[in-house]
């Protein structure tokens, strides 16, 4: 079987080593490749050049802009408005978001009580999963994004007193990914303590800048690669199904 991941770029993703060892480990015959693609209007070829592809992840900046091309979303999708896994049986592609199974079961352990309003920055499609999976659990959020609008918060806006009354903060942007490992999210800081639980969905580097400075504030700090690796084995088990959708 051949699978794939589809976004731009590609150089340091976490899927393509993490499916290989994968398929050693199991000893079965696989294929997983990573397929860079600069606009999503490359995948009708892509998948045209290579039709025994039988599933794919999405990653940045295709979760939102790959709906177009699928015949059928799953529920969390439509809620989401996001896709990062599609399976593909006798050309028919449907998507899914295991973005929302792999964050949902890596957070739960780690809330406390305190946590009970969020700060989610950013606003693409992973910020989406994250929203889904807070209101799940019952928990508000705000969303925090570069301009500010009437349905987000601006990062000049925010103050002590926001940073404060927002004990889980949530990094769904690529700042201080590799390698522009220096970068964070402009926050307050300084206003952060031991109270605060800070996740950021990046992987690479281990500790990004953001959990470098909460850490150093006392908070918990949580990375990425915990959820890439459930929403990776989501992914499988998605492919894997025997009836299409089911």
């Amino acid at each position: 079987m051949h699978y794939g991941l589809i976004g731009y770029p590609l150089s340091h993703s976490f899927s393509p080593a993490y499916f290989r060892k994968k398929f050693a480990e199991m000893q079965i015959a696989c294929l997983y490749e990573a397929y860079p693609i600069a606009d999503i209007a490359e995948l009708p070829g892509l998948l045209a050049a290579h039709p025994h592809i039988s599933g794919l992840n999405v990653t940045i900046p295709y979760k939102e802009s790959v709906l177009p091309h699928l015949h059928e979303i799953d529920e969390m999708v439509a809620v989401t408005g996001a896709c990062n896994c599609i399976s593909i049986k006798d050309g028919y592609r449907k998507g899914y978001n295991t973005d929302v199974t792999g964050f949902e079961q890596s957070l739960i352990p780690l809330l406390r009580p305190q946590h009970n309003m969020a700060l989610i920055l950013g606003n693409g499609g992973a910020s989406k999963a994250v929203r889904y999976v807070l209101t799940q659990l019952g928990i508000p959020y705000s969303v925090v994004s570069r301009d500010g609008s009437r349905q987000t918060i601006g990062y000049t806006t925010l103050t002590p007193a926001i940073i404060d009354a927002h004990k889980l903060i949530i990094n769904t942007t690529p700042l201080g990914m590799y390698p522009d490992v220096a970068a964070a999210p402009p926050i307050p800081y300084d206003s952060i303590g031991d109270q605060h639980l800070l996740y950021d969905l990046i992987y690479n580097p281990e500790e990004t800048q953001f959990l470098a400075n909460g850490r150093e504030r006392g908070a918990v700090t949580k990375n990425g690669f915990e959820m890439l690796v459930l929403q990776a084995e989501a992914s499988w088990d998605i492919w894997t199904r025997p009836e299409r959708g089911e």
